[in-house]
């Protein structure tokens, strides 16, 4: 088998790999919160400290592949992650869990930065639009079979489970691109942008870390602030030294590109409206619903799985079809279902969600292939590193912003909700702050069970009405911001900026 096909082998293993995991946790974040003690807070950070280290990583891991040497990076990358995911199944504590998952997310952020670009260097013409296709698939593919992965592993034998699987997947990836898989690397040779890299990563931990933060407790708490400030002050400072480097790590004038701009705002408003709202859709079907890890991989199936078959079909599509008329569109769908699902009350079942799962998972297909030819498709081959890892990182900002948002949102009104409904109810009225707490806690059947009898039904009723009215609110949110994401990829993406290509 020609070297190329080999590429796409592992960089397809190793996306299905950094994706699947992904869906497997959040899945598993009931089970992980009841197993480590852990509360609602410690949860979000299981999610953003993923997301906190791909954001503040991907970046510069494109440009030290164009450096140093794709394959190369690319194996450091699947060495971090692997080890990351082997301790993550060893973790004792929500604090262990975290830093490990971290650790995943730094090797995540090489993967994915790498992968694209060994791509979009080891394919050209009609063969890149059938390389980014199988890729795209792979994305869907991972999508759908990791919530039921996770189920199954979860529910038959432990959350520890859903992350050594990464283990025996990320071996062999390291052995097969060790031993078949061609190494790229920029012509031109210079020292690294170590200021660029250094301004650059500390600006996106200090950005996630105060947005996760706001979510957690306040916007106006003192070490949100402050991190948002230090964020916006090293963001200035990046700026004037990618302007004054001769080799920066990011081109500035890539913003001039009508077609870049929307690329970026595409991958930021699809993570912060669908994926980051994919949270609070597992939360919603396992604690409020009870419904097991198993049953809610095979509901989110529903979402899970159009994504698979329209993504693979979308792969394909790119390289005949103008792919802002996948890319927009897609982003449009996906808002239409997000709103869908809205309109939940205390008496509604999962089944009210089916539509809008469907329409949002359709939507999700048509995006992601295209999006990832995007990020590589307007810049020259060696400098697809840097491309990608720029795209990648307004993906993980999309989640990072996208919870912490939907967080402090999530909170102030089912606090709300809880004061309306229990007001009514004698014995009660009092308790909406602890209910509340309960709930955040992640110890809300205690708090039920220590309820007097006859204000049991009551007190059920009031935290679904509560629940639903907050899921709701966040949906149509999460919706609204699809689509203008998807008018704006439409205004934006433009088949002119596409290098050496006529049919994007």
């Amino acid at each position: 088998m020609n070297r190329k096909w080999w590429t796409l082998v592992v960089a397809c293993t190793a996306t299905f790999m950094f994706l699947v995991d992904l869906t497997i946790v959040i899945v598993a974040l009931p089970q992980i919160e009841h197993a480590l003690h852990a509360n609602f807070a410690d949860i979000e950070w299981v999610v953003d400290a993923y997301a906190l280290t791909l954001a503040a990583a991907l970046l510069t891991a494109g440009a030290l592949a164009d450096r140093y040497g794709q394959r190369l990076i690319f194996v450091i990358g699947l060495v971090i992650f692997t080890l990351g995911s082997a301790l993550c199944g060893l973790a004792q504590s929500p604090l262990m869990l975290i830093l490990s998952r971290a650790g995943q997310g730094i090797g995540g952020a090489i993967i994915f930065a790498t992968s694209l670009s060994l791509l979009a260097n080891s394919f050209h013409g009609k063969d890149r639009g059938v390389a980014f296709g199988i890729w795209g698939g792979i994305t869907g593919l991972a999508a759908g079979v990791g919530p039921i992965l996770g189920g199954v592993i979860t529910t038959g034998i432990s959350w520890r489970g859903i992350f050594w699987v990464n283990v025996p997947l990320g071996a062999a990836a390291i052995i097969v691109t060790l031993w078949n898989v061609e190494e790229y690397r920029s012509a031109q040779s210079h020292r690294p942008d170590w200021t660029g890299f250094v301004t650059f990563t500390a600006a996106m931990v200090a950005l996630v870390y105060g947005l996760t933060e706001a979510g957690r407790t306040s916007w106006g708490n003192t070490s949100v602030i402050a991190s948002l400030c230090a964020a916006v002050a090293l963001i200035a400072v990046f700026i004037i030294a990618e302007r004054s480097a001769v080799h920066p790590m990011l081109d500035l004038s890539l913003f001039r590109v009508p077609t870049f701009d929307g690329g970026l705002i595409a991958a930021f408003a699809m993570n912060a409206s669908l994926f980051a709202m994919l949270l609070y859709l597992v939360l919603y079907l396992q604690d409020d619903l009870g419904y097991s890890a198993l049953g809610t991989g095979m509901r989110l199936l529903l979402l899970t799985g159009p994504t698979l078959i329209v993504a693979t079909i979308a792969g394909r599509a790119s390289s005949h079809i103008p792919v802002r008329w996948l890319i927009g569109p897609g982003l449009g769908l996906v808002g239409v279902g997000l709103i869908l699902m809205a309109g939940l009350d205390a008496a509604s079942s999962w089944t009210h969600l089916l539509p809008g799962l469907l329409v949002a998972g359709v939507g999700s297909g048509l995006v992601n292939p295209p999006l990832a030819s995007t990020a590589v498709g307007v810049v020259k081959p060696q400098r697809a590193g840097m491309a990608s890892g720029a795209n990648s990182t307004g993906r993980q900002i999309g989640i990072a912003v996208g919870i912490a948002v939907y967080g402090t949102l999530f909170t102030t009104l089912l606090l709300h909700s809880l004061e309306h409904a229990l007001s009514r109810a004698p014995g009660l009225a009092r308790r909406s702050a602890e209910i509340a707490s309960a709930i955040d806690q992640g110890t809300i059947g205690r708090a039920i069970v220590s309820t007097a009898p006859r204000v049991r039904g009551e007190l059920v009723t009031a935290i679904h009405s509560a629940y639903t009215g907050a899921l709701n609110e966040l949906l149509i949110v999460s919706g609204i911001l699809a689509l203008a994401g998807a008018v704006l990829a439409v205004s934006l993406i433009r088949p002119k900026d596409f290098v050496g290509s006529s049919h994007n």
